[in-house]
């Protein structure tokens, strides 16, 4: 039966279904403990309600992740594909470099393994087309990628996928320590969707990684800070 339906399956329908799993909040990777030095934010009380909240995630897509993270993401798939293992390990170690904070840098590391190991278990490596070499240190945007590849999507689904998940997840700690509700909680998500697809890169062929820059002071700062602070929920 199940088989059948895989035959009848559009790629399209195949795409979106890899979308959905990769962004969802079931994804057993532990993403839901880090904040990424939102919740010293909301104790400095730099945001503290829905519009802050909003502020705060624009400016991190738009400055941050689509500048930074997202071509990353491309780059790193783009050598996969060509088999360029030098410029896998290299872009696996401009991720680590570019995390600010010992918190940021611990994040990337836990998630990277996490997922790693779901990409192992759930034998997606089997998907690949072409044989690759694991980092000895894996980030988390190397394993969002080739698990991206490995699920056949393209590179507006990966974008969006990674995008949609990180701001799903930084709602969410919203909810729990300003705590903000569900419905506000929504508002949210659908305001900022209206800002995804100017974050998403169309054409990644002319990204080069010696030009990206997507450094949030005021995120790094809020993360270093959270490291001594007394009474908190998440690991960042």
């Amino acid at each position: 039966m199940l088989a059948d339906m895989d035959i009848i399956m559009s790629t399209d329908t195949r795409s979106l279904l890899s979308l959905l799993y990769l962004t969802s909040p079931a994804l057993p990777i532990g993403a839901f403990a880090y904040s990424q030095g939102l919740e010293k934010a909301i104790e400095l009380d730099w945001v503290s309600d829905r519009l802050t909240l909003e502020v705060w995630c624009h400016d991190a897509l738009t400055q941050g992740l689509s500048q930074l993270d997202v071509p990353l993401v491309l780059l790193m798939q783009d050598a996969l594909e060509l088999q360029r293992e030098d410029e896998v390990q290299k872009l696996n170690q401009r991720v680590f470099a570019c995390r600010e904070s010992l918190e940021l840098y611990e994040e990337e590391k836990h998630l990277g393994a996490s997922l790693t190991r779901l990409f192992r278990t759930q034998t997606l490596d089997q998907r690949l087309k072409f044989p690759f070499k694991q980092p000895e240190n894996p980030s988390f945007l190397w394993a969002f990628a080739i698990s991206a590849l490995a699920l056949e999507m393209d590179r507006t689904q990966t974008q969006i996928s990674f995008l949609w998940s990180w701001l799903e997840n930084q709602v969410a700690v919203a909810c729990k320590a300003i705590p903000l509700g569900q419905t506000d909680a929504q508002k949210t998500l659908l305001s900022l969707k209206a800002v995804l697809p100017g974050c998403l890169i169309a054409e990644p062929a002319g990204l080069k990684v010696d030009d990206l820059y997507g450094s949030l002071p005021g995120q790094v700062l809020c993360s270093a800070l959270h490291e001594a602070q007394y009474s908190r929920l998440f690991r960042s």
